[in-house]
């Protein structure tokens, strides 16, 4: 296969990149895309395709699924290069001050690089109670993929943030009865989202910790839970159990590039305009540092469009670059 050029080379199909690739397009910049799972969304669509995301200006309570759909069909107005099920194993700056390109299926080359892969490769904290292993992928889950998967069940959710405060609620229509536990007597939330919970028929239980767990002979699950600084013990019998504390994530793939990016906590810093410590490569999303940064899609979103237009100032600063989509020329 011959070697292709481009302007911008985008690593990560999540929201982040989806977003900057459609500025690309917008900008006429000669763009590609790359994205190691085989369908764009990244962890939104792997994850919580059914989970509603509030921090996205205009689309209340918009699903995952929903909002990568709706970002296919922005990207479909202005087009770029898609390469999916592809992971990018090295990034070379050469003399010239472009980029090579590395994957086990081709080699490209590229002016300019948007790192886009959030906090990277990700697993779930795991439950570490006897048994546990056991009943994964069964009665215990760390993702909630189909919300129908738990109807008319008794679920238990653990876990105090928004992400088990949202799966509690997106659960409750459909399930026979949910319980929230949570170590804590209060929730790291956001307030909305809490008083949202102290309004449902969610049955909370704080400060409670799990101490043991059994399946039973029907197939169900009963948790022995603790109360915090307290004797008292508690009994939880359900039908499924999901865990929700989080993920650890790292961006081991970095450090295997030839790139010395300036980086603090496993995050990339980058300056006002997304640029990192190497010339020619910005990073946004949840991957990046820099002052004020709060970790949301909708940051994401405003990074997305700083980024590419501060690179494509760099590699055409003669050319007019058109700031607001009203003075492009979009065809529908």
């Amino acid at each position: 296969m011959a070697e292709q050029s481009y302007d911008v080379t985008i690593i990560g199909g999540g929201p982040a990149g989806m977003f900057a690739a459609f500025y690309c397009g917008l900008h006429e910049l000669r763009a590609q895309l790359i994205e190691s799972l085989p369908q764009l969304g990244g962890q939104v669509a792997a994850l919580y395709p059914e989970k509603q995301i509030w921090d996205v200006a205009g689309m209340p309570g918009v699903s995952g699924q929903e909002l990568v759909d709706r970002l296919k069909q922005q990207m479909a107005v202005a087009p770029v290069d898609q390469f999916l099920n592809e992971t990018v194993d090295d990034v070379i700056k050469e003399d010239d001050g472009t980029f090579t390109i590395k994957s086990r299926q081709r080699e490209s080359h590229s002016k300019a690089v948007i790192i886009a892969l959030g906090n990277g490769a990700f697993t779930p904290r795991r439950l570490s109670l006897d048994g546990a292993d056991e009943a994964e992928g069964h009665q215990l889950h760390y993702f909630v993929q189909h919300r129908d998967d738990y109807r008319n069940q008794r679920v238990a959710v653990l876990g105090g943030g928004d992400s088990a405060i949202d799966i509690a609620l997106m659960l409750e229509p459909v399930a026979k009865a949910v319980s929230l536990v949570h170590r804590r007597d209060q929730f790291r939330g956001l307030e909305h989202t809490i008083t949202r919970l102290e309004q449902s028929q969610v049955n909370v239980l704080t400060p409670y910790l799990p101490k043991k767990m059994r399946v039973e002979d029907d197939q169900t699950v009963t948790l022995s839970l603790k109360k915090r600084r307290s004797d008292e013990v508690k009994s939880l019998n359900v039908d499924q159990l999901i865990v929700n504390y989080g993920f650890t994530s790292n961006n081991a793939a970095l450090t295997k590039w030839s790139l010395d990016l300036a980086s603090e906590h496993n995050l990339i810093n980058v300056d006002s305009t997304m640029k990192t410590s190497v010339d020619g490569v910005y990073a946004i999303g949840d991957g990046v540092n820099y002052p004020g940064k709060a970790a949301l899609i909708a940051s994401a979103f405003g990074e997305a469009p700083t980024a590419v237009t501060a690179l494509a100032k760099q590699l055409y600063p003669e050319k007019h670059m058109a700031v607001h989509s009203s003075s492009m020329k979009i065809n529908k």
